[in-house]
C-alpha cells in the first residue's frame, strides 16, 4: 500500500509542478539557470540575508558547492553577497532589486494561476487540500537530507 501511495503522490506532484511551469514559465533571470542556481535564488528570496552555510543546509547541499553557485549568480547580477556585520567570515546573501522583482512577478504569476484553479474546486475539495497541507509539509520535511542522516545515526 504504501509504495503505491509513495508512487501515486510523487507522480501527482510531479504533474502539478510540471504544468505550473509551463503556464506560469520562469522569471526571465532564472529562465537560463540551473534547477540548483534557480533553488538557491528561490530560498534567499524567502531567506533574505541568508549565510551561505544556512542555505546550504536549507537545500541540502555542501557549503562549497553554495558557494560556487553564489559566485555565479553573483556574476550574473542575480544575488548579493556581503560580509555579516558581527563576523566578517560569514557572508549574507540577498537578491538584487532587479532579480527580487523578476522573481515576485513570477511568483505572483504562478499564485495567480493557482487561486484561479482553487477557485473551481468544490468546498469539499479546498478543504481536503487544506486538511492535506500539514502532512505534505511534514512528509517534505522527513525527506530533508539533514532528517535522513539523522535517522541514519539512531
Amino acid at each position: 500500500m504504501s509504495e503505491l501511495l509513495a508512487e501515486e503522490l510523487i507522480a501527482a506532484i510531479g504533474l502539478v509542478r510540471r504544468r505550473l511551469r509551463r503556464s506560469a514559465g520562469r522569471p526571465f533571470p532564472l529562465s537560463a539557470l540551473t534547477d540548483s542556481q534557480a533553488e538557491l535564488v528561490r530560498t534567499v528570496r524567502r531567506n533574505p540575508g541568508i549565510s551561505v552555510a544556512e542555505a546550504a543546509a536549507e537545500l541540502g547541499l555542501v557549503a562549497n558547492t553554495v558557494s560556487t553557485l553564489v559566485g555565479r549568480l553573483t556574476e550574473r547580477g542575480l544575488l548579493q553577497r556581503t560580509p555579516d556585520a558581527s563576523d566578517r567570515r560569514v557572508a549574507r546573501l540577498t537578491l538584487t532589486e532587479p532579480a527580487r522583482e523578476q522573481v515576485e512577478a513570477w511568483r505572483d504569476r504562478r499564485t495567480a494561476l493557482v487561486s484561479g484553479v482553487l477557485d473551481d474546486l468544490t468546498p469539499d475539495e479546498r478543504d481536503a487540500l487544506v486538511a492535506a497541507l500539514p502532512v505534505l509539509t511534514g512528509l517534505a520535511e522527513r525527506l530533508h537530507p539533514e532528517e535522513q542522516l539523522r535517522k541514519e545515526r539512531v
